[in-house]
């Protein structure tokens, strides 16, 4: 097993890891793009790419760009419009995985992607909600990816764009919305989840090179870690050989 990857590739194969084979996921571009495309590629070739333009059981043979690119269509099990796939699949209820990412998380796994700052006079404004708001509330869970930093693993929101388990683990279940909520968070230094009891996020394991201090500092409140804290498994030979070579992620990872 190769020892040379980035904190890039072993963020993205964690969350590769994260999905079972037959599942059906709505996909974003970004890193869960790369993500989901890699599973289909190495350890579940059954899995049933949902994108928001309308591609059902998408098949790219390359990398696809964005949720626009012609790659979803061809040997695509169907398309339709985008109105059907939140209506006819995410609120029936069809969606096992979302992944999503965002500017600002809490412990609670809430994301931001709307604004930093007074959300009338913001400092930045971010792209908004798109179909992530409802992904978090009903999809049956959600693999949330980004990289681990102090001014985006926040103790307070700007904004709530999308859901996690809110003020508590009952939450949801208080406000009837029918989704499981966040199952974890991937990042380029390990791997979170969540506690049943709380709904708090837990530091479940490092990855190669990590440390639990380099965590904590780069975590705007005080972290809970796992009794039993692991060690992320690196990257494959076979998992770097499709980011690079089919991928072409060399300047994501360098």
């Amino acid at each position: 097993m190769s020892r040379n990857f980035s904190t890039y590739e072993i963020m993205v194969t964690s969350a590769a890891r994260m999905l079972r084979d037959a599942e059906v996921v709505f996909v974003g571009i970004g890193i869960p793009n790369v993500a989901v495309n890699l599973a289909r590629r190495t350890r579940c070739p059954n899995l049933v790419l949902i994108y928001e333009s309308g591609a059902i059981g998408s098949q790219p043979e390359r990398l696809p760009t964005s949720i626009g690119d012609p790659a979803l269509v061809t040997g695509a099990l169907g398309v339709c419009s985008m109105p059907e796939v939140f209506q006819y699949y995410l609120q029936r209820g069809l969606i096992d995985v979302g992944f999503l990412g965002g500017a600002q998380i809490d412990r609670y796994g809430n994301l931001n992607t709307t604004v930093i700052g007074d959300y009338h006079k913001p400092t930045t404004r971010l792209p908004g909600s798109g179909g992530a708001c409802e992904i978090a509330a009903l999809a049956r869970r959600t693999l949330i990816v980004m990289p681990h930093k102090r001014r985006s693993f926040t103790e307070r929101l700007d904004f709530v764009t999308s859901p996690g388990y809110l003020g508590g683990a009952d939450a949801r279940q208080r406000l009837g919305l029918p989704g499981g909520g966040p199952q974890a968070v991937i990042t380029d230094l390990g791997v979170l989840k969540f506690s049943p009891d709380q709904g708090e996020m837990v530091l479940e394991s490092l990855h190669p090179g990590a440390t639990l201090d380099q965590v904590q500092e780069n975590t705007g409140w005080l972290l809970r870690a796992a009794s039993q804290l692991t060690q992320t498994e690196p990257p494959s030979d076979e998992e770097l050989r499709v980011l690079r070579e089919e991928f072409g992620q060399r300047a994501a990872a360098s």
